[in-house]
């Protein structure tokens, strides 16, 4: 208010409030060479004294939904280089690279899918990094800083050979949101699928990133990754298992009838209550009178009267 305030000594508290604009606030920043920051400050006024304010920092988020249709769209990427130099090239190396969407969120993982073929002579390594660009723009100049903030690393590739990603994951550090609508400083994130090789500049895919604060809501791609992926790794069983399995033998095929009714009586015998009364139940427990097939054995019981010879050559 206007009106001037006496106020007795001891210790005074006055509530504020403020409503943010309606138009979006671009999220606080602090980078290499500049800073978006917002303060509450609170300035008392004294008549005949010099004022006195004190500062707090606020900490703003503009949300990015990372649900949004325009983040959702996978990205896809391929080049090839020739390795060598003027007339003693040795050959293609190519790449082409994958994501399934354009937009995640701190601390989610990014599956990755490569294709790298390696015509060259030389031993290869694929690389996946995400790199942060920070742009800011003052008084006509524009100064860049670039600086990378997670990666990983595949296995060697020799000559003729190639490797796949089915899905490699790079999990994204805590970072700052992606910055897109400032018109001073700009943050932004790519991801960038390379190969390092000896001797030659490297071969480099980048792919654009937004990191967004909302995460996405829809699981039906990665649910249909994991599903191929393991449909993929259990195939080994088809082909371990036979397509007509074979049934265990009959007890009847190898033990005869006389030796099955010799052993069976043909009632069984009858059973005192008043004896059974008076001894233990175990002592009732049927005996197991059916006796077991017979043990394999490597020699034939009943060999043949006539031993067929065949003769056996070697071939040296």
């Amino acid at each position: 208010g206007e009106e001037n305030l006496i106020l007795l000594d001891g210790r005074h508290e006055f509530p504020f409030s403020f409503q943010l604009p309606q138009e979006p606030l671009v999220t606080s920043f602090t980078g290499k060479y500049g800073s978006i920051q917002y303060y509450v400050k609170a300035i008392l006024e004294r008549p005949a004294a010099p004022d006195q304010s004190v500062q707090t920092e606020l900490q703003v988020i503009s949300h990015i939904d990372v649900s949004s249709p325009a983040l959702l769209t996978p990205v896809l990427r391929s080049q090839e280089k020739m390795v060598g130099c003027w007339f003693f090239t040795s050959g293609p190396v190519s790449l082409s690279a994958k994501i399934e969407r354009k937009g995640y969120c701190n601390g989610e993982a990014i599956p990755i899918y490569a294709e790298i073929e390696n015509c060259s002579s030389r031993l290869i390594v694929p690389k996946a990094a995400i790199f942060q660009t920070q742009t800011y723009l003052a008084s006509g100049k524009t100064k860049t800083f670039r600086q990378m903030v997670a990666n990983v690393r595949g296995n060697h590739i020799a000559s003729g050979s190639t490797d796949t990603w089915n899905g490699k994951t790079l999990k994204i550090p805590p970072v700052s949101p992606s910055i897109l609508d400032c018109c001073i400083i700009r943050v932004e994130y790519s991801l960038a699928v390379y190969i390092h090789i000896p001797g030659a500049k490297k071969l480099m895919i980048e792919m654009p990133l937004v990191i967004g604060t909302i995460p996405c809501i829809g699981f039906s791609s990665r649910n249909s990754s994991i599903t191929s992926q393991f449909s993929m790794d259990m195939s080994w069983l088809a082909l371990t298992m036979p397509e007509h399995p074979e049934a265990p033998p009959n007890y009847a095929d190898v033990v005869s009838e006389e030796e099955f009714s010799r052993h069976v009586p043909a009632y069984p015998p009858p059973i005192d209550c008043e004896e059974q009364l008076c001894c233990p139940v175990f002592a009732y427990i049927q005996e197991f009178r059916f006796q077991p097939p017979p043990l394999y054995s490597e020699i034939d019981p009943h060999p043949a009267d006539v031993e067929e010879i065949q003769p056996v050559s070697f071939m040296l």
